[in-house]
């Protein structure tokens, strides 16, 4: 693994009284909305009690515990971003004791983090990874538009009619699709097509170029929220730099 530049973002806002949700996402668990999961499933206790209540106000000195586990608000946020390699699981942990993307960072990064939505297991390319609940809760929130690029290889050469289609929307069984940008790699065989979309619908991509009779052979996301592969090779990863947190926090 490469030396990497390592920005530990510092925490100084008041945590003395914060909501539940709030401060189980801020201990590194799990983003804001899978922290409400969790606690409404009975998994958090506040003072050797069961809380129900996202909203439930936890002030100083209570005692919160995830699965008996004492947790506590991070002090240093840490950003990470990883180009996923093929068959790894973006999981923290699989029953089937697959690989995942927790392997990869294991016994490097001390800290508790946890992937920024998912990629399939055949998915490669980028993926973040932090302890920072609030980050992980806007790029995961549909209404904040996050864009994402996927290089695509198909399985045959995708039609320029079959472009304009996606290009202007198509409907699928769970409703209509609406892509910002697609068309055929410059310089590439037209089985190599670029794709830029914003939504975040299960296997999304895959399934576009399935309903047009395609199958989709490699699928690498290349660009999510700003942030590019440039210099990181396939199963490497590292940390962001100021810079690139300050982008993601203020201009996404």
């Amino acid at each position: 693994m490469p030396k990497a530049f390592c920005y530990l973002y510092t925490v100084t806002e008041e945590k003395k009284d914060m909501r539940l949700n709030r401060y189980v996402a801020h201990a590194g668990i799990c983003a804001r909305r899978k922290a409400d999961v969790f606690i409404q499933e009975g998994l958090v206790t506040v003072n050797g009690k069961v809380e129900l209540a996202p909203g439930f106000r936890v002030k100083e000195g209570d005692e919160v515990k995830f699965k008996g586990e004492i947790i506590k608000p991070v002090t240093n946020m840490v950003y990470i971003l990883m180009n996923k390699p093929r068959n790894v699981i973006t999981t923290m942990d699989d029953e089937m004791g697959r690989k995942t993307v927790m392997d990869i960072i294991k016994n490097k990064v001390p800290e508790r983090i946890y992937p920024v939505g998912r990629l399939d297991r055949n998915t490669l390319g980028l993926l973040l990874l932090t302890n920072d609940g609030e980050l992980a809760k806007r790029l995961s929130h549909p209404s904040y538009m996050v864009k994402k690029v996927y290089h695509v290889s198909l399985d045959k050469p995708v039609s320029d009619e079959h472009i304009k289609k996606i290009r202007h929307g198509l409907t699928l069984d769970d409703g209509p699709v609406e892509v910002d940008g697609v068309d055929h790699y410059i310089g590439k065989a037209k089985t190599e097509v670029g794709i830029e979309i914003h939504i975040g619908r299960n296997r999304i991509v895959r399934r576009i170029f399935e309903h047009l009779g395609y199958e989709v052979k490699g699928l690498d996301r290349v660009y999510y929220a700003g942030l590019t592969k440039k210099d990181l090779k396939r199963g490497w990863f590292r940390h962001l730099t100021e810079r690139e947190i300050i982008m993601l926090k203020h201009f996404n």
